[in-house]
């Protein structure tokens, strides 16, 4: 069993002085327990990434009122920096990567076969194109019975092009499109999303949203982060709250619900929109690694 350190040592100490078991202490964070009960041990080794040490570290110090970076200051001789956990993992799997990689080397009897198989691949493709060229010339000599006499115009009289016969006419699917887009912009710009007003809690932006029916949030992921979307209720209302990745995209429809709290574990690795409309954070993710964004939901202005 790992030994606690120093700083483990000092944020379980604070826990049990708030009377927090671990259970408590992850509804608090929304850090799954087992990260928690590794922070305590010092074994890092275990994180999604070495950059979520520092960041669950922070975490952990505010939810039992201790301050994050004279923890980290104090004791960072123990806390990794940058990819230390990474290169110390990538060591010690290294020679046990490499002997399997020298397992998955193709046999020699493959080798001798793929000349083979080349050769059979080509024959193949000049069959094909073969086939299809026939096909075309057979097409080309039948004569179609069905075919009507050209249509001989008289160059004397101009001949007009209507390019515009079925633009704007009621029904038609041009006039329709253009309908669609006049109302989406109508809503957008009744629309209103307050600028964000920061809370004292280091973590928090509250902002307000007017102006529309809808509530529909949606955060696209640019790098690793933890992502989870409560309701008023502090019930989670996403898929999952968890680590995404880049590419990753979260989507949940909030309507009928009077506010939503969109935790953001690495701020700078993710954008939020609402409605469609991106929310400019009101601190900068430089400043606040991990961030709540709380939207309060309003119809009337």
């Amino acid at each position: 069993m790992l030994q606690l350190t120093e700083l483990g040592t000092r944020l379980k100490e604070a826990r049990l002085s708030k009377g927090y078991s671990l259970d408590d202490l992850q509804e608090i964070t929304k850090i799954q327990k087992r990260y928690l009960s590794a922070i305590e041990e010092g074994n890092y080794s275990i994180m999604p990434g070495t950059f979520y040490v520092r960041a669950f570290i922070k975490q952990y110090a505010e939810a039992v009122d201790l301050s994050a970076d004279e923890l980290l200051e104090t004791y960072k001789s123990e806390v990794p920096a940058n990819k230390t956990v990474e290169s110390t993992t990538t060591a010690t799997i290294q020679q046990p990567q490499s002997r399997r990689s020298l397992s998955k080397m193709p046999s020699k009897g493959f080798m001798d076969l793929m000349p083979k198989l080349v050769v059979a691949l080509f024959i193949i493709i000049a069959i094909v194109v073969i086939w299809i060229l026939f096909q075309k010339k057979a097409d080309n000599s039948t004569p179609d019975v069905n075919k009507e006499p050209p249509v001989t115009v008289d160059t004397k009289t101009p001949v007009t092009k209507n390019d515009n016969k079925d633009k704007d006419v009621p029904g038609s699917k041009d006039q329709d499109k253009n309908d669609k887009e006049v109302t989406k912009k109508e809503k957008k710009q009744q629309q209103k999303l307050s600028k964000g007003t920061l809370v004292n809690d280091n973590a928090t932006t509250n902002y307000t949203l007017t102006g529309t029916e809808e509530f529909k949030i949606r955060v696209e992921v640019t790098g690793d982060t933890w992502v989870g979307v409560q309701d008023e209720n502090r019930t989670e209302i996403s898929d999952k709250a968890d680590v995404y990745h880049a590419k990753d995209v979260v989507e949940v429809d909030a309507k009928g619900k009077q506010s939503v709290r969109i935790r953001l574990g690495a701020a700078a690795n993710a954008k939020v929109f609402v409605n469609d409309e991106k929310v400019k954070l009101a601190a900068s993710p430089s400043e606040r690694t991990t961030q709540n964004i709380v939207i309060n939901f309003s119809e009337k202005e």
